[in-house]
């Protein structure tokens, strides 16, 4: 076999094309465009150093004292750092168990009969055990909205959750309740 025949497999058809190029030259030439159109010293529009204030136009980007550049979008307060491995996977078990909450609720409800005679009655009844089925949806979904900025208070009102929220009909039977 030869050479050539081997290296086929690790090639694209077009590779030799000589406008190609490579990423990092490509990544290289757009940055060095970038700080070639602002003066030195200056950041490009829309660009600012993480962890500074607002200075005078006399200041200078050394006084800083920061080298870390991040963009600006509109209306972000603070960088937003995203969530480890560890915290996704925990995040998707808690949802799981709430969604197994949910349909623990739907069945022990279910299986409770209604004594109730008074319409009234039935209706508060009813409504009641349709509360009970979507209440650890809506905890979860309540706690990861409140909690957005605050991880580990999110995983603690999770877990009081994950207590609170036990479909009890469900674990120990209708009759025990």
């Amino acid at each position: 076999m030869s050479a050539k025949q081997d290296n086929d497999a690790l090639s694209w058809a077009g590779d030799d094309d000589p406008t190609l190029v490579a990423g990092d030259a490509a990544e290289a030439t757009e940055v060095s465009a970038t700080s070639v159109a602002s003066a030195p010293g200056e950041l490009p529009e829309g660009w600012t150093r993480a962890g500074s204030t607002t200075r005078s136009a006399g200041s200078s980007a050394a006084d800083a004292g920061t080298t870390h550049i991040a963009t600006q979008q509109p209306g972000d307060a603070a960088e937003v750092v995203p969530p480890s491995s560890v915290a996704l996977v925990g995040m998707g078990v808690l949802g799981g168990i709430y969604l197994l909450y949910t349909v623990g609720w739907f069945i022990g409800t279910s299986r409770v009969g209604n004594p109730i005679v008074d319409p009234v009655g039935q209706f508060m009844f009813s409504l009641g055990a349709w509360l009970a089925v979507v209440a650890p949806l809506v905890w979860f979904a309540a706690v990861y909205w409140l909690t957005n900025d605050r991880p580990r208070i999110r995983v603690l009102w999770l877990l009081i959750g994950v207590v609170l929220l036990a479909p009890l009909p469900f674990i120990f039977g209708v009759g025990t309740l």
